[in-house]
């Protein structure tokens, strides 16, 4: 029984990875927190940048282009949605977009971290 068990572990995991992959259902939100990642390789299987103007948004709209601004200094950029993020958790607490380094410095000092802005489609 314990081994019928732990066969089960790795269906569970997968299917958690699964349910963090689920795009937002309904509108998304146009106003709530951004923060800025590094990666590797993104969701649409291009090798990642963060000299890129990209970001990683809870959708599958991939190729989209997004004006993400910085509610406190009014400073914006323009960014392809190209990555999937943030996780689920992150997005649960209010975090709507992740941005490339790059991106993210064009509104924001790196060292903010966390930022709150709009986001609306160009």
């Amino acid at each position: 029984m314990f081994k019928k068990q732990l066969s089960l572990i790795p269906v569970m995991l997968f299917l958690a990875a699964c349910a963090d992959n689920t795009p937002v259902a309904g509108p998304y939100p146009k106003i709530g927190a951004a923060s800025w990642y590094s990666a590797k390789i993104t969701a649409t299987g291009e090798k990642a940048n963060d000299n890129d103007l990209t970001c990683a948004m809870r959708k599958k709209d991939f190729g989209k282009y997004y004006r993400v601004c910085n509610t406190a200094n009014d400073k914006c950029v323009v960014v392809r949605h190209n990555n999937f993020g943030p996780s689920k958790r992150f997005y649960d607490q209010g975090r709507i977009i992740d941005l490339s380094k790059a991106a993210f410095s064009r509104i924001a000092d790196l060292e903010e971290g966390i930022i709150e802005v709009t986001v609306g489609e160009e």
